[in-house]
């Protein structure tokens, strides 16, 4: 019985491997992209998520003044720290500070401002984060009066103008990148 062998063998040729390996890169890269987008995702969502919270709890707030027949007292509420309105702050909330640095304050938190009365959320994932503040990349809010200006001088007036209750106003404009 005679067999014949071939010298040509079954595998990857050295072309092959070289393809396969660039095919899984690419895929690699890919995933990695999409995992990204994720996670930015994910803060962009948690930080509304955040900001609905205080809207309620701002709107309980006001809900609370007009049962009392109390709307003027809204005024008070005017800069404060919406944070002390939920009943439980989020995990990533530091608390308030004192003008601070905001290259001091770690990405992904929250923090109020006392000495200028702004809400802030330092940004983690900043290159898909746009705003015109220099420096880190945050989202800066205030609570502000909501109001008809009856008088039209661009202030209230108290006994003038007409109160209709507290919002949570983003300071400058800001864009998320994914959206």
């Amino acid at each position: 019985m005679i067999h014949l062998c071939s010298k040509k063998q079954a595998g990857f040729s050295f072309l092959e491997f070289i393809l396969v390996i660039i095919f899984i890169s690419i895929l690699f890269t890919i995933a990695v992209d999409k995992l990204l987008i994720l996670k930015v995702d994910a803060e962009r969502t948690s930080m509304n998520q955040i900001l609905g919270g205080l809207r309620s709890a701002i709107n309980i707030q006001v809900a609370s003044h007009i049962s009392k027949n109390a709307v003027n007292e809204l005024t008070n509420s005017i800069n404060h720290n919406p944070m002390n309105w939920l009943s439980e702050k989020p995990k990533n909330y530091i608390g308030v500070l004192d003008e601070p640095d905001p290259a001091d304050v770690k990405a992904g938190k929250w923090y109020f401002d006392s000495y200028n009365k702004h809400l802030v959320y330092r940004v983690s994932h900043v290159e898909y984060f746009k705003s015109p503040l220099t420096g880190p990349q945050r989202a800066r809010f205030q609570v502000k009066l909501d109001y008809t200006d009856i008088d039209k001088n661009g202030q209230f007036d108290d006994n003038i103008d007409q109160i209709h209750g507290l919002r949570l106003q983003s300071i400058e404009q800001y864009q998320w990148l994914t959206e």
